[in-house]
């Protein structure tokens, strides 16, 4: 199979995500020795850089660790996904959306494999936010909003295209 021009800068962002998430937990484990610090604050009350071993996913989540091999079997099943979708598509922004989501789960499995949990250490719990995360889980994040508009301005150009587009439609 010849893989096409384009899906390349998803793999190039996926790399992107994936040395930046894992340069950054090195840095604050080994670095910071945030480990034994277990925070440091940043912008007080806004900002702090927190301690916090993930076993679970997204809002704790199966937090008891039991799931380890699940989730990363299934992080990779959809990363194989995200890497042969990026292969049939020639949309830029769909594109980046496919690496981020793609880098960002590919981080989260390298921390699950190594460790058996997940590295979180960005709080922003100052400004509402109560979970403590980490680069590749903002990469996941922005990955996903940019999918969700991929799709939206998508289907606005295939309805423009159609000619559903016309004078009584209020759409921007």
């Amino acid at each position: 199979m010849k893989i096409p021009r384009i899906a390349y800068a998803a793999y190039g962002f996926a790399l992107l995500v994936i040395v930046l998430d894992q340069l950054t937990k090195v840095w604050v484990m080994q670095g910071l020795d945030l480990p034994e610090l277990r925070q440091i604050v940043v912008w007080d009350p806004v900002f702090s850089l927190t301690w916090v071993r993930n076993f679970g996913v997204s809002f704790g989540l199966f937090g008891d660790g039991s799931a380890r091999w699940l989730l990363t079997a299934f992080s990779i099943g959809v990363s194989a996904f995200l890497a042969v979708w990026a292969t049939r598509t020639d949309r830029r922004l769909l594109i980046s959306a496919i690496g981020l989501v793609m880098g960002g789960a590919l981080g989260n499995v390298i921390d699950r494999i190594r460790f058996g949990y997940v590295v979180d250490f960005l709080d922003v719990s100052g400004l509402g936010f109560p979970w403590v995360f980490n680069i590749a889980d903002a990469a996941i994040n922005v990955g996903v909003a940019l999918l969700i508009l991929d799709t939206l301005l998508s289907e606005r150009a295939a309805r423009r295209r159609a000619g559903g587009a016309g004078a009584g439609d209020s759409a921007p």
